[in-house]
C-alpha cells in the first residue's frame, strides 16, 4: 500500500470499470471476489441513471468461478504481477517450478517430520484446482508427514505446468502469426466501436441531448 500516493487511478478505476460494462450493456460480468464492491457501484450507477432518464442499461450480475479468489505465492495478497507473487500463464515448466518453490506453505510446519495442516496451506489450495484428482490423497499424506513441503511443491509445479500447456501452445501459435493477431484486434475494435456508438446515441436520446 502507498498511503501517501492515493492517485486518481486508484479511486477512478471503479468508474472506468462501470463505463466498460455499461457501454456494452453487460448483463453478466466474470469477476473475482475482490471486484464485487466495484460491480455493486456499477449497479448503483445503472439504477440511478435508469431511474432518472429511463431504462437503458441492465443491472449487471456477477459471475464467480469455483475458484473465486487466488492468493499469490506469498500466501498473503492476491496473485498479482505488481506484487511479483504470480505464475505467468505462458511460463515454461522450469520457470513454473522455480516460482512454485518460493511459495509459502503451512507456517507451523518447521520440519519435514512435522504433521502438516493443508487447510491453512496456500500450496494445497492451489492443488485443489490443478491436482483435483489427488487432492484428498495429498491432504492425508501432508497431515501424516508422509510428504514434505518440497515434495508437495514439486507436484504442484508439475500439475500447473500440465494444466497450462494448452495455453503455452496456443500463445506460441498466435505469436507466430502477428499479422493475424493484429487483424483480430482491429476487427474486434471496429465491432466494439459500433456497439458503443449505438449505446451513446440511446443515452443521449434519453437525456434529450440530441
Amino acid at each position: 500500500m502507498q498511503p501517501h500516493n492515493v492517485n486518481y487511478g486508484l479511486v477512478g478505476y471503479p468508474i472506468l470499470m462501470a463505463a466498460d460494462i455499461t457501454l456494452y450493456k453487460g448483463e453478466v460480468v466474470p469477476v473475482g471476489e475482490d471486484q464485487l464492491p466495484h460491480l455493486e457501484l456499477t449497479r448503483e450507477i445503472v439504477r440511478r441513471f435508469n431511474s432518472t432518464y429511463g431504462n437503458v442499461f441492465p443491472e449487471p450480475q456477477a459471475k464467480l468461478t469455483s475458484f473465486p479468489s487466488v492468493l499469490g505465492l506469498d500466501g498473503v495478497q492476491k496473485m498479482s504481477k505488481s506484487c511479483n507473487n504470480y505464475i505467468e500463464i505462458a511460463a515454461p515448466p522450469e520457470e513454473i517450478l522455480k516460482r512454485v518453490m518460493t511459495a509459502v506453505t503451512d507456517p507451523g510446519r518447521k520440519y519435514r517430520y512435522d504433521p502438516g495442516r493443508p487447510e491453512v496451506c496456500n500450496v494445497y489450495s492451489l492443488h485443489k484446482y490443478f491436482t483435483s484428482s489427488r487432492v484428498e490423497e495429498i491432504a492425508v499424506e501432508c497431515r501424516a508427514a508422509g510428504i514434505g513441503c518440497v515434495d508437495c511443491k514439486k507436484m504442484l509445479a508439475q500439475s500447473i505446468s500440465s494444466g497450462l500447456e494448452p495455453f503455452r501452445e496456443k500463445r506460441a501459435a498466435l505469436a507466430s502469426k502477428p499479422n493475424y493477431v493484429a487483424e483480430v484486434i482491429a476487427d474486434g475494435a471496429k465491432r466494439a466501436e459500433a456497439i458503443a456508438k449505438e449505446t451513446m446515441k440511446e443515452v443521449k436520446e434519453h437525456m434529450n441531448l440530441l
